[in-house]
């Protein structure tokens, strides 16, 4: 019996403040990523001009700001983000908090971020 061959994707982690992330699928109009917040840390309070997201838990128990409201997600949960919705991912546990996070639309560039708060001084 003949086996397919095998296709290894490198995927570099991106660290951060809080933890990191991977890129694991890029296209024109939406992007693919693994989110880990490590326990005690908080992405920036932030906004998106150009795009939307996804995000699905994947590992532990994940703190959801969404405009006023914040309520937990757990494993296999899941939230969208609006276009201009103000959010963030915080993890207030002991143990490391990974979502997948879908992105979509016409622009996806990291610099797509307004930050209204900031736990390590980014602008």
């Amino acid at each position: 019996m003949q086996t397919a061959p095998q296709t290894v994707q490198r995927i570099e982690r991106t660290p951060r403040p809080w933890g990191w992330y991977e890129t694991v699928s890029e296209s024109a109009n939406h992007k693919i990523k693994r989110i880990c917040v490590l326990q005690g840390q908080r992405i920036s309070l932030q906004k998106h001009s150009q795009r939307t997201e996804h995000w699905v838990v994947v590992q532990g128990t994940a703190r959801v700001t969404l405009d006023a409201d914040t309520f937990d997600l757990t494993v296999g949960q899941h939230c969208d983000i609006a276009l201009g919705q103000v959010h963030r991912l915080s993890n207030v546990t002991s143990e490391s908090v990974e979502i997948i996070e879908v992105q979509f639309g016409a622009y996806l560039g990291e610099d797509d971020i307004v930050r209204l708060g900031d736990d390590y001084g980014r602008a």
